[in-house]
Formats: C-alpha cells, structure tokens, sequence
C-alpha cells in the first residue's frame, strides 16, 4: 500500500505565468520565506500542488470539464445551449492558474536541488528525476489543450528573487516543448534503470511518493508508458514521425530496458488511504452529478448495449423511471426535446457506486487498458496484424477489469449490488458485430475499433487524453447540433488562454494572440 504522510506546511512559493507586480504581491509568498524547505518537503509540496486535477474534484469537474471536454468527447449527454462550444473563462482560468502554481513548485524544488552539494544533489537525484516525470505528464496536457505555452522561463519568480517583471515568461512552442520532454524522458528511462539510491534516502522516499510509494520500478513504467503516449500522439507530424516509429519499437521490443504498465495491479494512480486526509475524491460526487452533468450520452449507451459491453452495467445505472432499460441522450434533439426526456426520469447515467459517490476512487495517470492500446495503434501502422488484434483485445479485457475493480473500492451502495462479469461474457463483447477485429477489413476501420475502445475506456476518468485522441484521429466520428446562432457553430480544436495572459502578461502574450482562436489546430491534429 502506498504510504501517504504528506507535508502540507511547508511554505509554497506560487506562480501563475504572469502578472503584474501587485497581482504578484497579492497572492504569492515571498521568495525569502521558502529557503528553508527541503528537497523531500518541496517533493510532496509539487504533488500537493495539482492534486485536485489528478484525483476527482468538484472544481475540475463541475466548472472546467462539465461545459467542456465532457460534451466535445460526448462522454455524456447534455442539453444544448446557445455558445456551448466556447469554454467558458472560469474553467480556462482555474485550470491555467493551478498548473502555474504546480509548475512554481517544481522551480522551487530546482532551486533548491540546484543549491545543494553535488555530493547531495547526487544523493536526493530520485526526487529530480521522478518529479519531472510527473511534470511532463501534466504539462503535456496543457499543451494539448492550448498549444504554445509559457514553460522554459516560467515559474521563476522564486528563482528570480523575487525580481516580477524578470518573470514574466515568453512562450514556448508546443512542438518544442514536446522535444524538450520527449528528449528528457529518454534519458530519465535510462538513467532509472541505473540509479543508485542509499537505503535512508529511500526510506524518505518512499514516505514523501504518494504516486508510486517510492517503487523505482514503477516509475519506470510510468516514464515509459508517457513516452509512448507522448511518441503517438506526435507520430503523424513529419518532423517526429521517424523519431516516433523507432523509439516505440525500442520500447517495445526491450520490455526489460524499458519496462511499461503491462497489469491493473501496476496503474499508475493515487490512491486514497484515508477520508482523513487531502488525499481523497469526495468532491468527485457534486463534481459529475450537480447540474446533471452525469447524464449518459446516445452514442456510447447504444454501442454498449448492441455489442453486449459488460462495462455497461459498472459504468452506467438506468434512469430512476427506467426500470432496467438504458437509454442515452441525443445531442441532435433540440432543448425542448432534450429537457422533457430528462424530466422524464428514463436516462441513464453514470454509475454513482462505481464513479461519483466512490470516495476512494483514484486519481488516474496511466492504465494497462490504455498501454495496449498504443501498443495496438503502433503494431497496426507497423502492418503486424496478429500483435494489433491480440493488444487491441487485451486492452478490453483490462478495461473491464478496471471497472469493476473500480467498484470493488466503493463504500457506496447508492447504485444496488453489481453482477460480477466473467470471461465469457468479456469474450462475446470481443466477437460482437461491432467489436470483432476480423470484421474490420482495412486499416481504417481497424484503426477507428482501436480509437472506439479509447474513448469508452477514457470515459468521464480521463477526458483531456480522450479530447487530444478524438482530435489527432478524428475518431470516433461523432454529430454535433450546429450552433448557428454563435460564430463557433461546433466543438472548437483547442482552448484560448485566459485573460490573465491578456492583462498580466501582455508583451508575451501578443506575440502569439494571432493563433489564440477556437479554431487553431494543435500541431500534432494534422488529419
């Protein structure tokens, strides 16, 4: 079990990506107050930091993602509105300004790594390591909502002295800023595999790791399994595409050297030891559920119930009128239509027991179902057929597992008891019309099965993955109502920046206001 004794008073010194110097006054500590932390201190500190966009919570749920990616990715159903595909100021906002208060605490650990002995720095070169690997990945996913970024200088207030307007940071290119991480994790893969950590430095490792609880090992296959992710969503840009094929065969085909997460027991997740403490999901219930932003939408409902999915009952519970049928909203019905059928009471939505009201639910990172997933795309584009079909299948077989597994944390019986699956129904799901590999005749179409099971694995769990994947394939191919009353008529290919950037960061800003639109692709969304 992974050990949870987390630091929390410790003096954070935090830094959206710029502000004016009173904005800066206002709201961050000062620069002098933070020396004496520790590298293992500073460590947690950086993990507390975004915590609440890694487990369930009410804020990322109910302001960020419910008007948002739930409804780009129709990961649920909800009744249209008049601007519904501009997300809204509040959520870009919230979600900017927590990643630059994360980002501001891995500076101050930099700092205070950087000001250590070589022989310490040597020492303490775990927390280095594994902390920006666990920076990438959430920066990764900033890229990928905005594109170009502040990064390289960003951040730096502590590290600047306190200097505000020597930290106002330019923006970095998405596509540099992949390099960047993917040439980083290359070399941490690398560098993991031959680190030497002292028994005390472990000992306090472990107790500050409350993602891997201090297993090397599992942060291997955590930097791993991110590289691969990171190599396929930049394998159709030009520029990556030879880097993308060759380092994926690397990994794949080193599985010692270069180990991923193979099995649900080796998910890369935060678990929840005790309700006591910060480290929980309890806001994950009002987060989904309030506004019915818990509603199951048409598309994913009647795949499920015409291919038999046994995921249907741990993910979903019919609508309180329903009886035991399942019925998902229709995102083509107009207002009118939509808010009577939900009135009705007959919609289903997602599982309360399994998800919402499961306060020991997880906060994800990276699973086994989504590994062979990438594995699949890989083998597939490498024309071996046989290895595509066989991880393409056991990622559904480690999905539904997942699920129920997912389950079997919840103190929660809101939802009634649930039937458990077996291999036989998992299998008839496998060969159903749908489903069945050998059904799909080209390419393509083995490629959109492929892109199906992500988008129902990822479901309301990961929603920023699902958006960049449904934008990279443009699959699976779904219908919108067209908004004609507004000038964004459809789901939009990124997020603006927030108007911070606009007030506080203005000279930095400008240089990149001509692609901060709706309709500007990310680099690596060239299909």
């Amino acid at each position: 079990m992974k050990k949870l004794s987390i630091i929390l008073s410790i003096v954070m010194a935090t830094a959206i990506s710029g502000c004016t110097e009173a904005d800066f006054s206002e709201n961050y500590a000062n620069p002098s107050k933070v020396s004496t932390a520790t590298v293992e201190k500073q460590f947690a500190g950086m993990l507390v930091a975004n915590r609440e966009y890694v487990l369930p919570a009410y804020w990322n749920y109910f302001v960020v993602l419910r008007t948002t990616l739930t409804r780009y990715t129709q990961a649920v159903g909800w009744i249209n509105s008049s601007n519904q595909y501009v997300p809204g100021e509040a959520g870009i906002g919230g979600r900017w300004s927590n990643y630059y208060d994360f980002l501001a605490q891995y500076r101050e650990l930099e700092k205070i790594y950087n000001n250590l002995s070589p022989e310490d720095q040597a020492d303490l070169r775990v927390y280095m390591l594994t902390a920006t690997i666990y920076l990438y990945d959430h920066t990764q996913r900033v890229v990928d909502l905005h594109g170009d970024i502040p990064f390289s200088e960003a951040g730096r207030l502590s590290q600047n002295g306190g200097d505000y307007l020597a930290s106002l940071p330019s923006y970095d290119t998405a596509e540099s800023i992949y390099t960047t991480m993917l040439d980083g994790l290359k070399g941490f893969s690398d560098e993991l595999n031959s680190i030497n950590v002292s028994p005390g430095i472990m000992v306090g490792f472990e107790t500050q790791d409350f993602v891997n609880g201090g297993d090397l090992s599992a942060w291997k296959k955590y930097c791993n399994s991110l590289r691969l992710r990171m190599l396929t969503r930049v394998s159709g840009v030009s520029e990556f595409q030879s880097r993308a094929t060759s380092e994926i065969a690397a990994i794949l085909g080193n599985p010692s050297q270069y180990p991923v997460v193979e099995t649900n027991v080796e998910n890369v997740q935060i678990d929840v030891i005790s309700l006591d403490t910060p480290i929980h999901s309890k806001g994950f219930r009002g987060g989904l559920e309030d506004w019915d932003g818990n509603l199951a939408g048409k598309e994913m409902i009647d795949h499920m119930l015409d291919n038999a999915d046994p995921r249907l009952r741990a993910m979903y519970e019919p609508g309180e009128e329903a009886g035991t049928s399942y019925l998902g909203l229709d995102p083509l019905l107009s207002e009118n239509a939509q808010t009577t059928l939900v009135a009705t009471g007959t919609l289903s939505r997602y599982n309360r027991s399994t998800l919402s009201r499961n306060e020991y639910f997880p906060g994800l990172l990276f699973t086994a179902a989504e590994v062979s997933l990438l594995k699949a795309e890989y083998y597939l584009k490498a024309s071996n057929d046989a290895m595509a079909q066989a991880s393409y299948e056991d990622a559904i077989e480690k999905s539904t597992e997942f699920y129920y597994s997912l389950r079997d944390l919840s103190t929660d019986g809101t939802s009634g008891p649930l039937t458990p699956t077996n291999d036989t129904e998992v299998q008839a799901y496998i060969n159903s019309a749908d489903v069945n590999w050998d059904n799909a005749t080209t390419n393509a179409e083995k490629l959109a099965l492929i892109a199906t099971e992500k988008w129902i694995h990822f479901s309301v769990l990961q929603l920023p993955d699902s958006w960049a994947e449904q934008r990279r394939l443009n699959l699976p191919q779904f219908s919108f109502q067209v908004d004609n009353a507004n000038e964004q008529t459809l789901p939009p290919n990124r997020w603006l920046y927030p108007n911070s950037e606009r007030v506080y960061n203005t000279e930095n800003y400008n240089a990149v206001s001509g692609e901060d639109n709706l309709t500007t692709k990310i680099f690596w969304d060239v299909n």
